[in-house]
């Protein structure tokens, strides 16, 4: 009999040991941590920018003469747009502006109020929200064209919005009936851009 009333005892004893382990747990569940996404340079982008101008030439040639003039300077002002793709910590791109130019003269390139336009490759290091880049193409006013070297540094507050300081030198040739001429000059300027699809 005692030994009956063991083996039912130890019975009952993996009878409920079974049914508990069926039981929920009591424990809380662990949070869902989401992660966070990783910032990118990556889009088409838009954007306004202004800053200052100034002619480099000291002289130019006409029909084989030379004429002195008088280095100027003014306001330049204008837009751009562009896309982005960043490889690791390498970002290519390609960007286009249009700028307003007051040089404050006469030129034959540029009159008192003026403007011109670029093409440009970029090319950078990305340190997160920080890009140092180099840049350089194509350049464009009225009848002339020419090129374009620079460098920048852009860094983006937020997902979507950038600001950026840029320096270009410009060089641009235009054929006159007189002979040609070379309008070259340079621009510092501070830049905003609204980046479309950051993720």
């Amino acid at each position: 009999m005692k030994k009956i009333l063991l083996s039912s005892v130890a019975l009952l004893g993996l009878a409920t040991g079974a049914v508990a382990a069926d039981l929920p747990s009591r424990r809380a569940p662990a949070p869902v941590v989401a992660a966070v996404p990783v910032f990118t340079w990556t889009g088409f982008y838009v954007g306004v920018n202004a800053g200052f101008g100034w002619s480099t030439n000291d002289s130019v040639t006409i029909a084989g003469v030379p004429y002195a003039v008088d280095d100027e300077a003014g306001f330049v002002g204008g837009a751009q747009a562009g896309y982005n793709y960043q490889i690791g910590s390498f970002v290519v791109g390609l960007e286009g502006d249009i700028q307003y130019a007051d040089f404050g003269g006469d030129h034959v390139v540029f009159d008192r109020d003026d403007w011109f336009g670029t093409v440009r490759a970029r090319a950078g290091v990305a340190f997160d929200r920080a890009l140092v880049y180099a840049t350089g193409g194509f350049a464009f006013a009225d009848d002339a064209n020419g090129w374009t070297v620079g460098g920048g540094l852009e860094y983006a507050f937020t997902n979507n919005l950038s600001a950026k300081i840029e320096g270009l030198y410009v060089s641009l040739d235009q054929d006159t009936p007189f002979g040609s001429y070379d309008a070259e000059f340079g621009v510092v300027r501070a830049g905003l851009n609204y980046r479309f699809g950051t993720y």
